[in-house]
């Protein structure tokens, strides 16, 4: 589960506007001004029906700091 969801910096973060690109979001946050340090990003490859699908994940991040409930808003 990507970290993300609870994380303060979720609102500027550009690993989380790259997280967001990636699941062919369509991402609308203005001020893409964080940058956060040591991040490790996980590709998880699945294969459904003859269909390849990827599902990105930020599973650590030295920047996270917790913010539960964040991504609701």
């Amino acid at each position: 589960m990507c970290i993300c969801v609870n994380c303060r910096h979720l609102d500027n973060c550009t690993t989380y506007e790259f997280i967001t690109k990636q699941h062919n979001g369509l991402l609308k946050l203005s001020n893409m001004i964080f940058h956060p340090t040591n991040t490790i990003i996980n590709a998880n490859i699945n294969k459904k029906h003859g269909q390849v699908f990827i599902d990105w994940d930020l599973i650590e991040c030295l920047s996270f700091v917790e913010k539960p409930g964040n991504w609701l808003k």
